[in-house]
């Protein structure tokens, strides 16, 4: 009796498996290398991240912990998930490091699901004002499942107001209160927060999502010690691959862990898990430190620029890796600069500002980061020179020879500074 013998999957490189895809892939290499990219939450991941993100890590399942699996063959699994943790807890000095959630939103639901009962009363910056659609905005779940008071910025200078947050707090008294943004351009005054939840007894939770990388560097204040609980995405400034993680107090290490397993998620995503201890190494090094006050100085160079050419940014400047602008008196609104600077090779969003009398999906203004191009090398020198291509377009936002002429400005310019992780040529 013969046995039966199994045939071998074929297994050839993806250009071979799938061409279309490899193509498109291909695509966007090159456009990442003949861009500037200027999306404020957008950045290049190095090439050791890239190839721990892409590992054969992602082929093991290991739902639980280190050391508490469901699963057997987690040796290597716990090890490199614990190598996350001690060095995002080196990085931040935080007592307790959860790096299994998926992203910032889904580390922003745990701390819902930790802390919150359904229909309990939550603030957090509005939407329309810089805050996250996790902080509880009307179309997010957070806004549907909590009683969710926001609070905003003053209108003559479009700040956070902390008297209007003290007020709304004392009067509604949330049990968790948000300090965290996307598009604000200024210094988080975490201790004024603290000062704040203590005084009505909310939990603090901290969104350091855009601003972990410059936390961690040193060139942005800390919430570590200050809020119970902050969450972050890993990309952003910090530099590593699309995942979340948590930072909380020792007191709510268990309510943390449960809330993201087996509350809201399954297995992890080991060969994420990978790149965020790459990148926390990375982040430990004097050149990210660096690399980070550089971002600030590009963002800061930037706005300069900018307003030196009749640009209003919002705040009258930034603190951090970001600027809004208001293209109100450019004559032209957000959306049609964003696609028009699109076509000259120059990539930002489109996005509303304080008090935007516009739709968000039609909006005043266009939101710029730095993390990206700070990445490539680019320093304050190539900040003036966009300036003046942000001008020349938005100027003659409907002359196409004016947007292919600067697309290939800005590649030329690109060329000269290869961006981390790409393979040029």
């Amino acid at each position: 009796m013969t046995a039966a013998t199994g045939s071998k999957l074929s297994d050839p490189h993806l250009s071979e498996r799938d061409p279309d895809l490899f193509r498109l892939i291909q695509e966007e290499n090159k456009r990442e290398h003949e861009t500037m990219r200027l999306i404020a939450s957008e950045n290049y991941a190095s090439r050791a991240v890239m190839e721990a993100a892409g590992s054969c890590l992602a082929n093991k399942y290991s739902e639980g912990y280190a050391k508490k699996r469901y699963y057997e063959g987690q040796a290597v699994i716990d090890a490199v998930e614990e190598l996350a943790i001690a060095r995002v807890k080196e990085l931040f000095n935080a007592e307790h490091v959860n790096v299994q959630p998926y992203s910032g939103s889904p580390a922003n639901l745990a701390v819902y699901l930790a802390f919150c009962q359904p229909g309990d009363t939550i603030m957090g910056l509005g939407l329309p004002a810089g805050g996250h659609l996790t902080h509880g905005h009307t179309v997010s779940i957070t806004g549907k499942y909590f009683k969710s008071v926001p609070y905003g910025v003053r209108r003559e200078d479009h700040r956070i107001d902390m008297d209007e947050v003290r007020k709304l707090a004392k009067e509604h008294k949330p049990k968790l209160l948000w300090c965290g943004t996307t598009a604000y351009p200024r210094t988080i005054d975490f201790a004024a927060f603290r000062e704040i939840a203590t005084e009505v007894g909310a939990i603090l939770a901290a969104d350091i999502a855009h601003i972990s990388g410059l936390v961690c560097a040193g060139v942005h204040p800390s919430p570590i010690g200050i809020a119970d609980v902050v969450t972050s995405t890993t990309h952003k400034t910090f530099r590593g691959p699309r995942g979340g993680m948590i930072m909380c107090k020792k007191e709510h290490a268990s309510a943390i862990d449960k809330a993201v397993f087996p509350g809201l998620q399954g297995g992890p995503h080991n060969a994420a898990t990978a790149g965020i201890a790459v990148a926390a190494k990375e982040a430990l090094t004097p050149e990210f430190k660096v690399y980070a006050k550089n971002v600030v100085e590009n963002a800061k160079a930037l706005a300069e620029a900018l307003m030196a050419r009749g640009f209003a940014v919002t705040t009258g400047g930034t603190d951090n890796h970001l600027l809004l602008i208001d293209l109100t008196n450019k004559s032209v609104a957000g959306k049609p600069a964003a696609q028009a600077l699109d076509k000259a090779g120059i990539v930002a969003n489109y996005n509303s500002v304080p008090f935007d009398p516009r739709k968000p999906f039609d909006p005043s203004g266009l939101r710029i980061g730095t993390p990206a191009v700070t990445s490539r090398g680019m320093g304050t020198a190539e900040m003036v020179k966009l300036a003046e291509w942000v001008d020349r377009v938005v100027q003659k936002h409907g002359d196409e020879a004016t947007l292919t002429a600067v697309a290939n400005e800005v590649r030329e310019l690109c060329n000269h500074f290869p961006a981390p992780g790409l393979i040029v040529g």
